[in-house]
């Protein structure tokens, strides 16, 4: 490779489980002269928790990427190891990196990329929403046309849409995904991924309003939150199976078979004559178990 000797290593690190830490991880870091990062102080307590020499740390953030880019390229060129990390999960995935990335390999610099954790992913493999693929949009805009746009083009996705929010904003997103989705969308939050705390909540657009509306929710931490398909559009046996679950769950809280179809109904987006065939195939199989 021709231009300058130097290494970038894009380095993943754990969300919030520090096991999740992998062995080429420790060793990148224990090998880095520079290490890039958005938080020097959060940075310092990693190398401090593994047991590694703390390096040379530059803060990267959204206001001087593109000054630490130049820097890069123009003051770490001869041997140094740069490594690249986020306060936590893949640098450049709704962190900053993307362009120290770009002006590096323009530059001529080695660049090699060591996995790990992710939010996003580790949300998409514990939610259970079928599909073949998702969609990642990141932080969407808080208000204004952005927002209003990036509301449409979920609600018109075949695609699970895998977001990040922050606590603080997480009930008044869920509220704007129920007006532009409506409520029968298959809904997942995961919220303090890998940590003591860990919550993955299951259901509709619909169930979720109402639960932030009735229940006294921890809205601490981080959030992933994702929007499948329309319960409707899931194939026969996996909404009538997450149907069936309502309903049982709304028996057992004491509503009758007549409010639990209205709840679950209202809740969902699928239609009360299929809901109530559904209830009525509930007790025909109890009928058989127990006769």
């Amino acid at each position: 490779m021709s231009g300058p000797a130097g290494t970038l290593v894009v380095v993943g690190t754990p969300i919030g489980n520090l096991g999740d830490l992998s062995p080429r991880a420790t060793n990148a870091l224990a090998d880095a002269t520079v290490v890039l990062c958005e938080d020097t102080r959060r940075t310092r307590k990693l190398f401090s928790a593994i047991g590694v020499k703390t390096p040379r740390l530059v803060r990267l953030d959204r206001n001087n990427e593109a000054d630490i880019s130049a820097r890069v390229v123009a003051t770490f060129a001869g041997e140094e190891r740069v490594v690249l990390v986020s306060d936590a999960g893949m640098p450049a995935v709704s962190d900053p990196g993307a362009e120290v990335v770009r002006a590096a390999a323009a530059a001529g610099f080695a660049i090699s990329v060591i996995p790990g954790p992710s939010a996003a992913v580790a949300a998409v493999a514990i939610s259970g929403i079928p599909g073949n693929g998702f969609t990642f949009v990141g932080f969407l805009a808080r208000k204004g046309t952005a927002r209003l746009e990036a509301l449409g083009r979920i609600a018109s996705s075949p695609l699970t849409t895998v977001i990040y929010e922050a606590g603080n904003r997480v009930r008044a997103t869920t509220v704007d995904l129920e007006a532009a989705c409506g409520p029968g969308r298959v809904y997942v939050w995961a919220r303090e991924l890998t940590k003591v705390h860990e919550q993955v909540w299951r259901g509709t657009l619909g169930e979720a309003v109402l639960g932030f509306e009735r229940a006294d929710v921890d809205e601490r931490g981080e959030w992933v939150l994702l929007v499948g398909p329309n319960v409707d559009e899931v194939k026969p046996d996996v909404a009538d199976k997450h149907v069936e679950d309502l309903l049982k769950r709304a028996v057992a809280t004491g509503s009758s078979r007549r409010s639990a179809v209205d709840e679950v109904s209202a809740a969902t987006g699928v239609k009360r004559r299929q809901v109530y065939e559904i209830a009525l195939n509930l007790d025909e199989g109890v009928e058989r178990l127990t006769s």
